[in-house]
Parts: structure tokens; C-alpha cells; sequence
């Protein structure tokens, strides 16, 4: 249910006042910690960050995806790393409950998401199945009235603070492929369950990532999202919750930009050579309108892909385009961020090179840009053929 304008301008207006005045101060010891401050933690679950995409019967704030990118787009102002925690519980650690699960798992899970008592975490990927899926190697084994998972899971972002797991493993062998496989929540603290050690990252510092592995652990029917009767369904719910997570990091990859071209503006404007500005010389301002278009573009079919999802229609295509053209945009963008600071944006004082680092990853998490296109030439395929063509 969509917010009322005065409830969304008083979230919005709150959330930019959280990112300047909380957030961005504390960019560089996050980075150099590698931890989020737990008051900062405590803060976000105060404002319901941790609930903005959770339907409000369940806690959370129920924004519709136009209401959600716009915070995003202001989150996107700041470290990736304070968005990522909150992400998971938003997105692909939610969404597969709120699209696809019985209402016993809703009243389970969702009110605790909601408040940040519970994260959440999406184990896809594996050491040898990532992109292709259907090469997935962890197994559910039928036992009695559940089943037994085996396996391990690789690079699975809050997995080291996670207490509830959406976990994808194979449950019909018959079937080699996407279609054999099954979505399980499984609990933090089920025996068998085990925690590699946290990746060692290039960026993003702060959010964390570990391998979760699977030793024998036993769950009932129930624990598959949708229950029983949703058994081999699991790629499919794995697919539209990727939809929504796609458009939200395209949102924040777009708000990263316009931090990186607030700072490259502001620092060209101020440096001077030859006596003046460097803002003045043409060849930056080049690079400054790239910047600007590209980021405008972006945030465009953000905004309109979002809203024609509020509308039901399949966005699936505009989806996998906005999140590849986004996330491609604002490593163009950092790039030349850097460019522009010249020597001061490979030094650590600035900040530039750290969102240059960080923004790497949106190329690849929740389908690399490779995976994006194949997901749009195919959806063009299909559209296609549907109409005759």
C-alpha cells in the first residue's frame, strides 16, 4: 500500500538527514573497521529501514517499488555498505516469503525481519553453480516427512549475521536442470549448519560475506517457501524475487552516482590550475556531462520500470536493462570521478577510490551483466514469439 506524499516526503527528508549527518561522517572508519557501529545498527531499526519493502500488516513501512527506490536513491548518497545490511532483509531475504510463502512463514518470519531482530540471507550461489542454476550441487534428500540437506554455498552477503536462511538446493535428481529444484528457510543454529570464515573483500567494507555450509541439517516440509505443494518450484520463486532486487540496486547504483558527481562537481570547481577552476576547462566539463546523462538515463528507467511494476505488469526484461545499463553507468561514473580528481582521487583521503572499488561489485551480485543480457535477449525472444512474430 502506497504511502500518503506527506508520510513519503517525511521518510525521504529523514533518510537524507540520517545519511549527512549519520552515515557519511563514519564512511571511513566503517571501511577501516570493517564494522558498522552497533548505535548506527540500532538507528536504522528505530527508522524501519530493515522493513521498508515488508507489508505493513506484518511491521514493516509496505512501500510500493516507486516509494522504495526513492530511498534507495538517497541511501545510494553514502557507503554501500550501510544499504547492504538492510538489503537483504528488504529484498532477496524477504521477498520469496512475501511473493511465495504460506501464511504461517509470514507470521513467522516477516514481523522480525521487519524490526531487524532477524537477517536475513539468500544462499544461491555455489562454488560451481552461480549464474547457471541449474547446476546446483546442494541436495534436499526426502527423509520420512522432511528432508536433509547437504552442500555449501558461497558468497553469501550477512550469512555472518544471518538467523534465517533461504537456502536452494535440489530436491528431484531426475531433473538436472532449474526446474528440480526446491527454496527452504532453515533457521540460524540448525544442527549441521556451519559458517565458513568472512571473505576478505576489494570493497564494500562492513557488509560481509562467508561461505554457509550444510552437514546432514533436517527440515520439515514446511520449511520449503510456499510448503509442500510448492516442492521443485524454487527457481521460479528465486526468479521474480530477483526482479525487485534488481531495480533496487539499480536505484542505488544511480544514487552512488550523483554522490560521485556531487564530489567531482564540488572538487573541480575548487581545484584550480593554470590559474582557475578546473571546472572551466572543457575536457572536464566533458566528463562532468557524461556523468550527469548517463546517471539521468538510469534513474529514468528506474523510475519507470518501478512504476510499471506497482502496475502489475511483467518487467522482467526492463528489469535485467536497467540493472545492467545501471550498474555498468556507475563504474563509468567512478572512473571518471577519479579522472577528475586527477592524483587526490587515488588517495584514500578523499574517498573517491573507495566508492570506485565498491561500486565494482553491482557488475556482478544479483546476476552479473552477462546474465543480464541473455535474461533480456531471451525476454525479447519470447515477446516475440508471443506476438506472432
Amino acid at each position: 500500500m502506497a504511502l500518503d506524499s506527506d508520510t513519503l516526503t517525511d521518510l525521504l527528508g529523514a533518510v537524507e538527514r540520517f545519511v549527512r549527518t549519520r552515515l557519511r561522517p563514519i564512511e571511513d572508519q566503517v571501511a577501516h573497521e570493517d564494522h558498522i557501529p552497533d548505535a548506527i545498527v540500532n538507528e536504522m531499526k528505530e527508522m524501519g529501514l530493515f522493513g521498508l519493502s515488508i507489508p505493513q500488516e506484518y511491521g514493516g513501512l509496505g512501500l510500493t517499488m516507486a516509494e522504495e527506490v526513492q530511498v534507495a536513491f538517497r541511501l545510494g548518497h553514502t557507503s554501500p555498505a550501510f544499504r547492504s545490511l538492510i538489503g537483504t532483509n528488504n529484498g532477496i531475504g524477504s521477498q520469496g516469503i512475501i511473493i511465495d510463502g504460506t501464511d504461517e512463514q509470514m507470521r513467522r518470519y516477516l514481523p522480525r525481519l521487519a524490526t531487524g531482530e532477524l537477517i536475513s540471507c539468500f544462499c544461491l550461489t555455489e562454488a560451481e553453480a552461480g549464474s547457471d542454476a541449474g547446476s546446483l550441487r546442494t541436495s534436499a534428500r526426502r527423509d520420512g516427512d522432511g528432508y536433509v540437506l547437504n552442500g555449501s554455498k558461497r558468497y553469501i552477503t550477512n550469512a555472518p549475521h544471518a538467523g534465517l536462511f533461504t537456502v536452494f538446493a535440489r530436491t528431484n535428481e531426475e531433473r538436472p536442470d532449474a526446474q528440480g529444484v526446491s527454496a527452504f528457510l532453515v533457521e540460524g543454529g540448525a544442527p549441521g549448519l556451519s559458517l565458513g570464515k568472512t571473505d576478505m573483500k576489494m570493497g564494500q567494507k562492513g557488509t560481509h560475506t562467508c561461505d554457509v555450509i550444510f552437514d546432514d541439517v533436517r527440515v520439515s516440509a514446511d520449511a520449503i517457501i510456499g510448503g509442500a505443494r510448492r516442492e521443485n518450484q524454487g527457481f521460479k520463486t528465486a526468479m521474480r524475487v530477483l526482479d525487485r532486487g534488481r531495480l533496487h540496486i539499480s536505484a542505488v547504483c544511480v544514487g552512488v552516482a550523483e554522490r560521485l558527481i556531487a564530489d567531482s562537481l564540488a572538487y573541480a570547481m575548487d581545484r584550480k590550475q593554470f590559474g582557475q577552476a578546473i571546472a572551466q576547462f572543457q575536457l572536464v566539463q566533458a566528463m562532468l556531462a557524461d556523468m550527469r546523462a548517463e546517471t539521468f538515463a538510469a534513474k529514468c528507467m528506474v523510475e519507470e520500470t518501478a512504476r510499471r511494476r506497482d502496475a502489475g505488469l511483467d518487467v522482467s526484461t526492463d528489469a535485467a536493462c536497467a540493472k545492467m545499463f545501471a550498474s555498468e553507468m556507475v563504474g563509468r561514473v567512478a572512473d571518471k570521478a577519479v579522472q577528475i580528481h586527477g592524483g587526490a582521487g587515488y588517495m584514500t583521503e578523499y574517498g573517491i577510490e573507495r566508492l570506485y572499488r565498491d561500486v565494482r561489485l553491482f557488475r556482478i551480485y544479483e546476476g552479473t551483466t552477462q546474465i543480464q543480457q541473455l535474461v533480456i535477449a531471451r525476454g525479447m525472444i519470447r515477446e516475440a514469439t508471443e506476438n506472432g512474430r
